[in-house]
């Protein structure tokens, strides 16, 4: 476990253990972990791997946003890679 994940886990378990009665500082602390997690594990895999392309980013970067926009979102980011490429969206 890395160092930002060790953190929020170590927080958390401050958080349960002294106020074992605050359910929203808890789950505040839990989600924190959730994150310190993924990030560790997103800047884990990208330091492994090639350099990502233009268009693997945007469809990355898709799944962190919330699926209501998604489609209204992946049209205007396709929109912009085919301005920047000089082509077409479609």
């Amino acid at each position: 476990m890395t160092s930002r994940a060790l953190d929020a886990r170590n927080r958390l378990a401050s958080v349960v253990r002294h106020h074992p009665a605050d359910q929203p500082r808890i789950n505040e602390a839990r989600a924190a972990l959730a994150e310190a997690k993924l990030a560790d594990f997103i800047e884990r895999v990208l330091g492994e791997a090639p350099p990502l392309t233009d268009e693997q980013r945007v469809r990355l970067t898709e799944l962190l946003r919330p699926t209501a926009r998604r489609t209204t979102r992946r049209k205007a980011l396709a929109e912009r890679l085919a301005e920047l490429d000089g082509g077409d969206a479609a």
